[in-house]
Order: C-alpha cells, then structure tokens, then sequence
C-alpha cells in the first residue's frame, strides 16, 4: 500500500483523523505524534519525519508558528525570508532525496482580535497573506501542487482562540485534505 505522510503543526493535528478516515484503504497515512511546529522544526525533524521514511506522498503545511508575534517584541518567531529559505530547503531536499510527490498546503486563517484577546502572543490576517504568499511563490517555482487550505474553512469554523478549527472545520479540513490526495494516489499505482 502507498505511504502518505502528513507534516504540520495543530491544525493537521486537527484534521488528521479524518485524512486517515477518508482515506482506509487507499493509503497508509502517518503523521508525527508532535506537533510540526514551525519550519525551523520541521526541517530539523526531516529525516527522522520524512526522508528515512520513503514516502509515495508528503502532504506538508506550516507558517501559522512562523508568523506568531510576541506581544513585547512583535517580531516574528521566524522573519518572512527566513521562512521562505526554510520552505525551500524543505520542499528541495524531499525532491532531491527521495521519489516523493510532494503537496504544499496553505496556511489557514485566524480571527486576529479572538486571538489577540485569548493569547499570549499575536498573529495576524495580514502576516497569514504575506507567509502563505512567500510559500505558494516557493512551491510554484519548485512545479509542487498547492493544496489551498486557507479557502476550505472561513471564520465561523474557528473556535474562540481565533486559529483552532471546530471539529466541524477539522472533518471539512481533512475531507478537502483527502480529496486532494486521491488523484495522486492513482497516479502514483498507475505508475507502479
């Protein structure tokens, strides 16, 4: 059976039962049991998370703890061209070393006040645009299908703390998550 591997922070946490719902039978689903965190962490874990694994498909989303601002400083954990380097290294170094299709997904949206107010730290609509713009920049460029989750959920799928998704908005997350992998996964048994 083909190997599908989810990398992301909480919110594929979140919709990651329903990948692996949507999908029993068509493909070996596994995620790490932590969250992706940001890119830095991401591509510390790469070769534990994915390159030691093979994977037919990796499914990678991260950005919302790049762009998360501190309160006192209101830098980003990661600064936009950091991150841009940091996606490309990731998305260039799973190509290179492995024959893996690879899909990026977009960061989704926050409730920027809801977040503000529940806490300790910001992010921002505005930054979610700019990171998610350097990202699908880096995957065109690379020829890497965009999944665009940032367009599957809107705001009243999030709950109070303006960046998780109700369990409703985590089963419409995975569904759309799915139904992107499908016709990638019969490509790659067409290939076989």
């Amino acid at each position: 059976m083909k190997k599908l591997i989810l990398i992301g922070d909480s919110i594929r946490m979140g919709y990651q039962a329903a990948v692996i719902r949507e999908l029993i039978g068509l493909t070996d689903v596994w995620a790490p049991e932590q969250n992706g965190g940001n890119s830095a962490n991401i591509l510390k874990h790469l070769d534990e998370w994915v390159l030691r694994q093979s994977p037919d498909i990796v499914h990678i989303n991260c950005g919302l703890h790049d762009l998360r601002k501190d309160f006192d400083t209101a830098q980003p954990a990661i600064p936009l061209d950091e991150y841009e380097a940091n996606v490309r290294r990731i998305i260039g170094r799973i190509l290179a070393e492995t024959h893996s299709t690879v899909i990026w997904a977009t960061t989704t949206p926050v409730n920027e006040a809801w977040h503000h107010q529940r806490k300790g730290f910001d992010r921002l609509e505005a930054d979610v645009d700019a990171y998610n713009g350097v990202a699908v920049g880096v995957a065109k460029a690379l020829g890497i299908p965009i999944n665009n989750l940032f367009e599957v959920v809107n705001p009243d799928h999030l709950q109070p703390d303006g960046v998780h998704f109700t369990d409703a908005g985590c089963a419409l997350l995975g569904k759309a998550v799915a139904e992107y992998i499908k016709p990638f996964l019969e490509k790659e048994s067409k290939n076989l």
